[in-house]
């Protein structure tokens, strides 16, 4: 556990998928044809409190609903790609922008379309319900389901190791 914490620390910036990490993979279809996505308020508030460090942080998603960028802007998140079919682009864009090395990028995915992220990033991370081919290539494996709390799990556990979890940007929105 301890290499774990080790190689946490060595992380400069996050990027997410968003079904399946920040929403079950389960989802309720509206009539438009829009899935409408439940997400959990803890993994919210983890992520706000790491945007308002100053941390970068990207979503990258196949998706493309009004609702889910709105929902990561409203919690500080700058980089948000929608649409995205070859996450790795993204990813690539991503990296440019905030001039990083693959070594210190954590990103969350949870299925076959993250894989080519998960390969070259640095610290790959999953829910306990990912696809057999991303639990076997991630460094960490949350105990909690997407949608459920697994991205506040392992922010919750890099802004402690940090020193910035209990801090006076902790208690409000």
């Amino acid at each position: 556990m301890s290499n774990f914490r080790e190689k946490l620390k060595e992380v400069k910036a996050f990027a997410f998928d968003v079904d399946g990490v920040f929403s079950p993979t389960k989802v309720i279809m509206h009539p438009t044809g829009e899935p409408m996505r439940s997400m959990n308020i803890r993994d919210g508030y983890a992520l706000q409190l790491l945007a308002k460090k100053g941390y970068p942080v990207g979503i990258i998603t196949g998706g493309r609903s009004k609702a889910v960028f709105k929902r990561f802007k409203r919690l500080g998140v700058t980089d948000i790609y929608l649409n995205s079919y070859v996450k790795i682009d993204q990813y690539q864009d991503f990296k440019f922008k905030y001039n990083l090395k693959n070594e210190e990028i954590l990103y969350m995915g949870d299925d076959l379309p993250d894989f080519e992220i998960m390969k070259v990033v640095g610290f790959p991370t999953c829910p306990a319900d990912a696809a057999e081919e991303i639990i076997n290539i991630s460094k960490y494996i949350s105990p909690k389901i997407g949608g459920d709390g697994c991205v506040r799990d392992i922010l919750e556990q890099y802004l402690k190791i940090k020193g910035e979890w209990m801090d006076g940007q902790a208690f409000k929105w």
